[in-house]
């Protein structure tokens, strides 16, 4: 289904035969554009709603959920395709997630613009200041999952690839120029290897709402047993837990504390389906938490990592915040937190040991490496 906006048109794919077409055109251009939506805000179980994919004259919008997507994974795998993503991560570990994919020679124009220096590297300002397109951030919301797409959705759905091929030249360009190519490959390397992490439950962490650790302790165990029972609605219901009931309605229930259905009803913000669907549950709920053991906050477990290895970390973040000044980059430009706190617990003392550090790649082995032995050593830098 061919449909045009403006000179370029964009091809709509939710039939096998027009697949295949779409598949016969991509295996002849060397460079492909790449995103995807995903429907992670309306659903539980997240998924793959939309792949786009563009070249030279033509953006296609393929429908997953109409025909099946893993003869993609030809072009994510074979190096002699070059794979252009705005902010690939998240797209990579979804695209592993749902299809089992394995991804080689990236281009990422969100990485390469942080490697540059940009002080914008979101795809709305770039195209905004580059190409004088604007994006309707209305559709950043939009529900990837339901069926038909609106106009106006493909239409955003197609910007968000149809102009990082010109991007990539721009940026290709800029990073010869400067003499930072082979750091942004290393850095695209790096990106390709995200996996995605099996979403586990931790009653725990319920921790994390705003507000848990300002409850007295008997409202914090009633909390819990509310963040659990949550956990299991959204579950059943395929919802993000905050559509099931949010944040702020679990603090009032757990400071309320109410023991009859009347009562349910007396709390703001809980949906009209939960009191009548998952009343009782929630009474049993709030009965269970406050007889339950008072919760304890988890220790943090960097005040627990010895002194020495601490203060090489804050030498390590204090030498990257002024190499990442003199640049002109964010700090994890440079190096990660991550990287450093490996350095920092690793210790290497001299090139052999460097060498050992696997959180390094070779590029910054070979580019930091005797400034980084020069901090851990805790020698003063060369005059």
């Amino acid at each position: 289904m061919a449909r045009s906006k403006g000179k370029t048109p964009y091809i709509y794919i939710d039939s096998l035969p027009a697949l295949n077409e779409a598949l016969a055109r991509l295996r002849d251009a060397p460079v492909l554009a790449v995103d995807t939506e995903s429907d992670s805000l309306y659903a539980y179980f997240e998924k793959v709603c939309l792949i786009q994919f563009s070249v030279p004259g033509v953006d296609y919008l393929i429908d997953p959920l109409a025909v099946d997507a893993t003869n993609l994974g030809e072009f994510f795998a074979e190096a002699r395709y070059e794979k252009v993503f705005h902010a690939a991560e998240y797209d990579i570990i979804c695209l592993k997630r749902d299809y089992g994919f394995t991804f080689v020679n990236l281009f990422d124009t969100m990485l390469a613009a942080r490697v540059l220096g940009w002080k914008c590297y979101g795809l709305g300002p770039i195209l905004q200041d580059r190409f004088e397109v604007h994006l309707n951030k209305r559709m950043q919301r939009y529900n990837w999952g339901t069926r038909p797409l609106s106009e106006e959705a493909l239409d955003y759905a197609r910007l968000d690839t149809h102009f990082l091929l010109p991007l990539r030249e721009v940026q290709l360009a800029e990073l010869q120029v400067q003499n930072r190519l082979i750091e942004a490959r290393q850095a695209f390397q790096r990106q390709a290897r995200a996996e995605p992490t099996p979403r586990v439950f931790n009653p725990d962490d319920f921790w994390r709402i705003r507000g848990a650790r300002e409850l007295l302790p008997f409202e914090q165990a009633v909390l819990r047993q509310l963040y659990i029972l949550r956990d299991r609605h959204a579950r059943r219901l395929n919802r993000p837990p905050f559509k099931v009931i949010s944040d702020a309605t679990l603090i009032r229930l757990a400071q309320e504390c109410p023991a009859e259905r009347r009562s349910l009803g007396r709390v703001k913000g809980l949906s009209h389906y939960m009191r009548q669907h998952a009343g009782d549950e929630l009474l049993e709920a709030i009965g269970t938490g406050l007889k339950a053991p008072y919760p304890v906050y988890p220790r943090n477990q960097r005040n627990h990592r010895d002194e020495a290895t601490l203060a090489r970390y804050e030498a390590l973040r204090s030498w990257r915040k002024k190499m990442a000044a003199a640049r002109g980059v964010e700090l994890d430009v440079i190096l990660s937190n991550s990287t450093l706190m490996a350095l920092a617990k690793q210790y290497p003392r001299t090139a052999e040991a460097m060498a050992q550090v696997e959180a390094l790649d070779e590029w910054q082995r070979g580019m930091y490496g005797e400034e980084l032995l020069r901090v851990l050593n805790n020698r003063s830098a060369p005059d």
